[in-house]
């Protein structure tokens, strides 16, 4: 069966342009040029992965990102004609996988579109090992659920925070840097952005660190990367 993908942009001569590349890669692929819309058919059916604009009629790209990742887990790819990283960041904030900046060539866009699914399947479909659960003062992360407990509470995680967490966590007490944890978690060294790491980072610090200021667990080690403490 094809893997579907969902193409929210109202510029209609580039979603035709996108359509027709991922179509040559064996993808089947729907377009929805109004915001409102498209969030209505992401929810209500399944894709493997969504190319999502910002700047959309209806419902923007930000809110239909947020609404999306509160109850799917699939790759979220943002593009945008916007460059500040403001946007950047907001949107890998609320759990976009990537964020590209038009203009863009479309092989650019499948390269992307097949690193992430890639990787998705990897995650998704690997062996569950005999320790699936690590437990580090009061953090529980149980790999095979892929859930996170701060001090018995469960907190959601999106599926790069997660990936980032319990690689940091598998691995305590190594400094790794951002371009180590890029190839790592995102598995494409030729492509993307860094800046990335940071911003998920932040998001997860919010999540486990009673003072994000002083953080207890994700420490910085300036000039060279980030490690876990135990």
């Amino acid at each position: 069966m094809k893997q579907r993908i969902l193409i929210i942009e109202d510029e209609l001569e580039i979603a035709e342009l996108e359509k027709d590349y991922l179509e040559l890669s064996d993808f089947e692929v729907d377009i929805e040029g109004d915001g409102t819309k498209g969030l209505e058919k992401a929810l209500a059916q399944d894709y493997s992965l969504m190319v999502l604009d910002l700047m959309l009629p209806g419902t923007d790209g930000f809110e239909i990102c947020k609404r999306v990742r509160e109850v799917k887990n699939l790759p979220i790819l943002m593009v945008s004609a916007k460059k500040d990283d403001i946007d950047k960041i907001r949107g890998l904030g609320l759990g976009a996988d990537d964020y590209m900046t038009k203009p863009f060539s479309p092989s650019e866009l499948v390269a992307r579109v097949k690193a992430h699914l890639a990787r998705y399947e990897r995650l998704m479909g690997a062996p569950t090992k005999s320790n699936t659960v690590i437990e580090i003062r009061g953090i529980r992360i149980d790999k095979t659920a892929r859930r996170v407990f701060i001090n018995g509470e469960e907190k959601p995680f999106t599926t790069k925070e997660f990936d980032l967490l319990t690689f940091l966590a598998s691995n305590p007490n190594h400094v790794y840097s951002k371009d180590e944890l890029f190839r790592e978690i995102w598995d494409m060294e030729s492509i993307g952005d860094i800046a990335t790491v940071t911003v998920h980072i932040k998001k997860i610090r919010e999540k486990i660190e009673a003072d994000t200021s002083n953080p207890q667990y994700i420490e910085t080690i300036w000039g060279v990367g980030y490690r876990f403490k135990v």
